[in-house]
């Protein structure tokens, strides 16, 4: 686990400029930095810089960035790949010779052997660049679920900067550092930055499962997988179990293969539960909060007493939480208010005294369906019984009417997600985004700009599949593995997502929607499979998510006079109704609302755009 940055064309001691921006992001990779400098012109110019965090073959020859023999091909990588051991050999029965034991040199002689078919070669998480110098051209790749991130944005001239983090940007003279106005009002939706650009204008993110090729100032970009749900196995439930099983059991043991000690997260819930029971580590790590129904670190404890294994648990306080809240922002790089993302950075701080690599448990929801927003409560079944026709035409007449009971079982019965489904989080309507905000900020796109498209490549699935086929590639990437990857890698600790393989999620998009969720549970058949590891209290517990006491908190004196004084600021005033932000507070004290998820979606903006244009960083 690693980061890197990179730009083209000639500046003024690209020596020195490429260190800073690596140094910008030291915190991914402490134990070792690289720089590789090249061109004498503006149009072959190229500097590359990398900051490790030793995983695999830990020498000082396994560092990058890291180049072929004639130093025709030059490699800056994030990330790790499971299959590079099976790829070495295949390469070297080709006649390539390797010097190291370490997985970066696979694709070093990998894009040699495969050019731009390189990534659908990979197994794994990844982020990567290769310079090919005979070329004149950058060749690029994220992996298939967006576990690592790339950045990137064209400046004038034509040249590119890219990194793992946007702050790297921060150091380099030519990139203008601008709030982008079209990506606050999604963001009130979402509460992710949900667009291809950033919240900084004119930086991009590559999005998972592409790859890029830039050469002569021109950015190609291309789609090298898609996840497949159209294809559903007739194998029996147990067959189903079987294959689950050992599919979980094969990934696990890929993803502990590391030089240094490996440990994991473990909640009270079956996702990372399974993944503790299966890797058997020695150490595993939780965190809670001291308040009713926040804390499931007693559960962890449980479990860990009977695999035998060491369990490190913190209770966390409010005060702690958000005076750290600035530091968790920055690291993020975009505002995102997903309130797990602030008990996820203290965990990660905490296994990072005992390990430098974690497994954890994201993705099982969205590859087996264990969200609640899967399934449907018996009136909507009731309601569902009814000719599509007549749920459909009640939806468009209702659509544009107030709330009223039962506005959202009409609009959600119509058998078709692309009418309703946004994801796994709505914090703000549309209509409440939209008169929020200032007239000037109020142009970005709506709900169906973002959706529209992926559900138009998701055509002919049933109405689950279209549910998850969507989070996979906002959600998902948008914001579980966006804070997973930027709250680990604060605290230079490595994160790995076993159900996040590429051959895990293939077989799992073939398992029948009434295997997933049916009368008994969510996540049903993954259960099943599960319980022959861990206890089935365990296996079989209701989801919580990670629970974090935001309610309470923006409850507090302290905190709420802090919220008020940002939301009368004059830079709450520039680009919202601040009224109208002072109304959702006095609610939410005065018992007459929950506006807590409201409060700390702008409150989350808000403490973002002091780190970034307030001078704070």
């Amino acid at each position: 686990m690693c980061g890197f940055s990179g730009f083209t064309g000639m500046y003024p001691n690209r020596e020195e400029l490429i260190k800073k921006m690596s140094e910008r992001i030291v915190h991914r990779g402490p134990d070792m930095g690289g720089y590789y400098i090249d061109g004498d012109r503006d149009d072959n110019a190229v500097a590359l810089g990398f900051r490790r965090l030793s995983i695999l073959d830990l020498r000082e020859a396994a560092g990058q960035p890291m180049w072929n023999e004639d130093k025709s091909v030059i490699v800056v990588f994030n990330g790790e790949i499971y299959n590079f051991r099976e790829l070495r050999k295949v390469l070297e029965g080709k006649g390539y010779h390797f010097h190291t034991d370490c997985d970066t040199e696979v694709l070093v002689h990998g894009y040699e052997e495969y050019g731009t078919g390189l990534a659908e070669k990979l197994r794994g998480m990844f982020a990567f660049v290769v310079y090919d110098k005979k070329r004149g051209q950058l060749y690029g790749a994220r992996d298939y679920f967006g576990i690592k991130p790339f950045y990137y944005s064209i400046m004038e001239g034509g040249n590119l900067i890219f990194g793992s983090e946007i702050k790297s940007f921060l150091e380099h003279p030519a990139w203008k550092k601008e709030l982008n106005p079209d990506a606050i009002r999604p963001y009130l939706t979402f509460q992710y930055s949900s667009m291809d650009e950033t919240f900084f204008k004119g930086t991009y993110k590559l999005e998972p499962a592409h790859y890029f090729v830039f050469k002569d100032g021109a950015m190609h970009i291309e789609r090298y997988w898609d996840v497949d749900f159209s294809k559903k196995s007739t194998r029996s439930l147990d067959q189903i179990t079987d294959d689950i099983a050992a599919r979980v059991k094969e990934s696990v043991a890929a993803h502990r293969v590391a030089d240094v000690p490996v440990g994991s997260f473990l909640s009270g819930g079956v996702d990372s539960s399974y993944i503790t029971g299966e890797l058997h580590p020695r150490d595993t790590f939780s965190v809670g909060f001291a308040y009713k129904n926040f804390d499931e670190t007693g559960d962890a404890g449980r479990l860990s007493d009977i695999l035998d294994v060491t369990n490190y648990r913190e209770t966390l306080s409010g005060e702690q939480c958000m005076d750290a809240f600035a530091d968790i922002q920055y690291h993020m790089d975009e505002p995102q208010s997903n309130p797990s993302s602030v008990p996820l950075y203290f965990l990660a701080r905490l296994a990072r005294q005992h390990v430098t690599v974690v497994l954890s448990g994201e993705g099982a929801d969205e590859i087996y369906a264990g969200y609640e927003a899967y399934d449907e409560y018996s009136l909507l079944k009731k309601y569902k019984k009814l000719p599509q026709g007549m749920r459909i035409l009640a939806a468009d007449l209702v659509k544009h009417l107030p709330y009223f009971k039962g506005h959202d079982l009409i609009l959600n019965g119509t058998g078709r997600p692309e009418d309703y489904f946004i994801g796994q989080a709505r914090v703000f309507s549309e209509k409440e985004a939209y008169d929020i905000l200032k007239p000037a900020y109020r142009q970005g796109p709506g709900v169906a700009d973002i959706t529209k498209p992926i559900y138009e490549r998701a055509q002919g699935l049933s109405e689950l599949d279209k549910k998850q086929y969507l989070d996979f590639h906002l959600w998902l990437p948008g914001d579980i593995l966006l804070k997973a990857d930027k709250m680990s890698m604060a605290s230079s600790i490595e994160l790995r997502v076993p159900y996040l393989d590429r051959y895990v999620v293939e077989e799992a998009a073939t398992i029948p929607s009434d295997y997933k969720i049916n009368d008994i549970d969510t996540k049903y058949v993954f259960r099943k499979a599960a319980a022959r590891t861990i206890p089935d209290e365990w296996a079989f517990r209701t989801k919580k998510g990670f629970p974090t006491p935001i309610r309470e908190w923006v409850k507090m004196d302290k905190y709420s006079k802090q919220i008020r004084n940002m939301f009368s600021s004059e830079v709450a005033n520039e680009y919202f109704d601040t009224k109208q932000l002072l109304k959702l507070l006095d609610d939410h004290l005065s018992g007459k609302a929950m506006n807590q998820r409201k409060i700390w979606t702008v409150f989350t903006f808000l403490t973002w755009y002091d780190v970034f244009f307030g001078g704070v960083r």
